[in-house]
């Protein structure tokens, strides 16, 4: 590929990317959901004309690391101190309930393979909590009793689901079950949460202090980037995702992190909602090409649209995945009504899911007709949760007075 025909490629996944995530908006769908099709046309299911690779694929890994540092950059420890037990029950209810009964069908009802079955199951387990919230914002119910358990439900979540990808992504490069190397990542793990977001922080004060003395605008951005792929590198060369630098370091910049063993450095949320708001024009930028990728790796024209395993797996997962999430909700002691939207906001996969499918995808444990039954099982949760929470308030919100 060329310079010239890069920039033009470049250049038409971003305006279509745009383009279909305003229409999908414009229509009450996540436009996550709008920026994967603008990659489908693009890619080898219509048009044709752009490939998943050299470039593009540079631009998406980049757009999933940064996308990993937004949710870091938006987690709040403290949220999960303040709804307590609650949220750990629901965290821990949808998570081990949907990996346990979509690897169990995958794998038996199935018979894919053990490390596809327990990607798929992954894959499954993870929540979008950006579309359920902005659902519930909407709807006027973020503050409410039921919207608190579900946010401090999804910073447990997310951290679950890091540690489940550090160590199927082991598994994947290993190509087997690897229990003392499970250990080892999480150990690995384990040190690299203590000391990279450490390192994070310490030099947020020097970039901080560094800013007010600089005549040069832009220091922030070009700072944080550069911060956020070297750790992205260094999770590398540890062997754990590059995914797990960006999350690392936006949990060091967040608002309301700690440094571990009570090392003494002065919360700066000023600074903080600086990184944020410097940060949100470039992120904004690069992961709509991610998602866009991932219809691009969507071969729709190559897949056997009559064939029973495809619609009957995808059918079965999503209804076991929604069914499983829902039921994660049941361990509550809260009335019927609350557990039910509790378990229905857990539902959406969204973007997190589409980084465990396209993982699955680049290490080749995906093939095409699997990764795209898990894009549409994905693609599935994420339209419908929107519609079904603005259903149930209309209809049984009078049960949800506090």
């Amino acid at each position: 590929m060329n310079t010239s025909t890069a920039i033009l490629q470049v250049a038409m996944i971003l305006i279509a990317a745009r383009v279909f995530g305003e229409l999908a908006s414009y229509l009450h769908i996540p436009a996550v959901i709008g920026e994967i099709f603008a990659g489908v046309i693009l890619g080898p299911s219509l048009i044709g004309y752009i490939q998943p690779e050299g470039l593009i694929q540079v631009l998406a890994e980049i757009g999933i690391i940064l996308l990993l540092f937004q949710v870091g950059l938006e987690t709040d420890i403290g949220e999960l101190a303040r709804s307590g037990y609650k949220s750990t029950i629901v965290a821990i209810g949808g998570f081990v309930l949907p990996f346990v009964a979509c690897f169990a069908l995958s794998r038996y009802a199935f018979g894919l393979d053990l490390l596809v079955s327990l990607m798929a199951a992954g894959t499954m387990t993870a929540t979008s909590i950006g579309i359920t919230m902005r659902t519930l914002t909407d709807l006027g119910r973020a503050q409410s009793r039921e919207g608190r358990i579900v946010l401090g439900a999804a910073v447990l979540d997310d951290i679950l689901g890091v540690l489940l990808l550090a160590i199927l992504y082991d598994f994947m490069s290993s190509g087997s079950i690897d229990i003392a190397g499970a250990w080892r990542i999480l150990l690995f793990m384990l040190a690299f949460f203590l000391v990279a977001p450490t390192v994070a922080k310490s030099i947020s004060h020097v970039i901080r202090s560094r800013e007010q003395n600089s005549d040069i605008p832009g220091m922030v951005p070009t700072t944080i980037v550069s911060m956020v792929l070297f750790l992205a590198w260094l999770s590398h060369e540890l062997g754990i995702p590059e995914l797990l630098g960006g999350f690392a370091t936006g949990l060091a910049l967040s608002r309301r992190f700690f440094l571990p063993f009570g090392v003494a450095l002065q919360a700066q949320p000023e600074f903080s909602n600086r990184v944020q708001e410097q940060m949100k024009p470039i992120i904004q930028l690069f992961t709509p090409i991610f998602f866009a990728t991932v219809g691009l790796s969507l071969d729709l024209s190559s897949l056997d649209w009559s064939s029973p395993f495809f619609w009957i797996f995808s059918t079965s997962m999503a209804v076991v995945a929604i069914a499983t999430k829902i039921a994660g909700a049941f361990g509550l002691r809260e009335s019927l009504a609350r557990r039910a939207i509790v378990g229905m906001s857990m539902v959406p996969r969204g973007e997190v899911g589409l980084v465990f499918a396209e993982l699955g995808r680049q290490t080749g444990l995906f093939d095409p007709q699997t990764f795209a039954a898990m894009v549409i099982v994905i693609a599935y949760s994420t339209i419908f949760t929107p519609v079904w929470l603005r259903h149930f308030y209309r209809r049984f919100g009078h049960l949800l007075e506090e």
